[in-house]
């Protein structure tokens, strides 16, 4: 009765419903837990037809310029549902020598056995911008810009229960 009951105050609050079969791009790497609290944000990127080899080909370039730091967590393609639909999972590790290695100045980031994520959205800031002074990125970002239809950006927040924190 509980689970009916949920579900009658959940359609109440649903519009709408879609749902998608993604596959892991081979050169990403695989998700990994994380120590919390921290923020992620999910780029949604819908390609032209036709153009998925291309976009792979060239992110199979740029996500060395993202990996350094641990920030890149993971890359995803429709398999089933819209198709030509990417998705980037991003966040930020540490580096060794905390946020002076990636000349952002400070000491806020210390060392963890587990990568970490995003802080707040001055961090996200910070890490995007260091990744367009690193020579070739902006070069792989030129290439794939023409491929993309419409683009979106997500803030998302883990639940608890996530073992991205």
């Amino acid at each position: 009765q509980e689970y009916l009951d949920f579900r009658k105050e959940r359609s109440r609050m649903l519009l709408s419903r879609r749902n998608q079969l993604l596959l892991e791009f081979s050169f990403w790497n695989e998700p990994r837990p994380r120590q919390g609290p921290n923020i992620y944000e999910l780029r949604s990127y819908k390609l032209k037809p036709g153009t998925m080899i291309e976009w792979g080909n060239n992110w199979a370039r740029a996500i060395k310029y993202r990996q350094e730091n641990q920030e890149a967590v993971g890359g995803f393609f429709s398999q089933i549902g819209e198709l030509y639909v990417v998705h980037h999972l991003w966040g930020k590790g540490c580096p060794p020598g905390g946020l002076l290695a990636w000349g952002l100045g400070g000491s806020g980031c210390q060392p963890r056995p587990l990568p970490t994520a995003y802080r707040d959205l001055q961090s996200r800031e910070e890490t995007r911008n260091a990744a367009w002074r690193k020579r070739g990125w902006d070069e792989n970002v030129y290439y794939t810009v023409p491929l993309i239809r419409t683009m979106e950006s997500r803030i998302m927040i883990p639940l608890k229960i996530s073992p991205l924190q």
